[in-house]
């Protein structure tokens, strides 16, 4: 019984690391559902957390007026997980969409790029605006197969604290929306 007991907290442990990110996802058109960027220079890619996949943390959503929402949540570093939240308004086709709109925390207002991190409650959260630019550039937009792909960059300012800035860098994205 001690042996299953211990094996069983072995395996708790390992499931409880972190998982070390070296590489984005490449840029592809398929509707392969990644995502990726870099934070302040480090990589950042959607990651579960023992039984919670890491495919059922990217979510997109198109909605029939062309506003595209994004969201992918990395709970790799439990009891602190992060997550990025893309929204982009009106979205015609490929090309680029800006993210500097002064709309306070994230709406569906205007376009925004927005990261949190939390351990339960909000430890900080960021999100782009006029003094804190970012866009989008789509380079895949097919509203029949549902597969929107492209690349995106961003400034953000805490929320809490206006002068702490993060950086996204390199991020992309190929997504099947629902």
């Amino acid at each position: 019984m001690k042996k299953i007991v211990t094996g069983c907290l072995l395996l708790s442990l390992l499931a409880a690391c972190k998982k070390n990110v070296e590489a984005l996802p490449p840029n592809t058109e398929t509707g392969a559902n990644t995502f990726g960027a870099k934070v302040n220079g480090e990589f950042w890619i959607p990651q579960g957390f023992g039984p919670i996949p890491a495919n059922t943390i990217l979510v997109s959503t198109l909605y029939p007026d062309g506003d595209l929402k994004i969201k992918a949540q990395n709970f790799s570093s439990s009891p602190t997980e992060t997550e990025f939240e893309l929204f982009i308004k009106g979205i015609t086709g490929p090309g680029i969409y800006l993210l500097n709109s002064n709309v306070g925390p994230p709406s569906f207002i205007a376009s925004y790029g927005y990261f949190i991190k939390r351990k339960i409650t909000p430890v900080d959260e960021w999100v782009t605006s006029a003094t804190t630019p970012g866009s989008v550039s789509i380079t895949k937009y097919d509203v029949v197969n549902r597969i929107i792909s492209g690349t995106f960059q961003f400034n953000a300012a805490s929320i809490y604290t206006p002068s702490q800035t993060l950086v996204v860098t390199e991020g992309r994205f190929d997504v099947k929306a629902q």
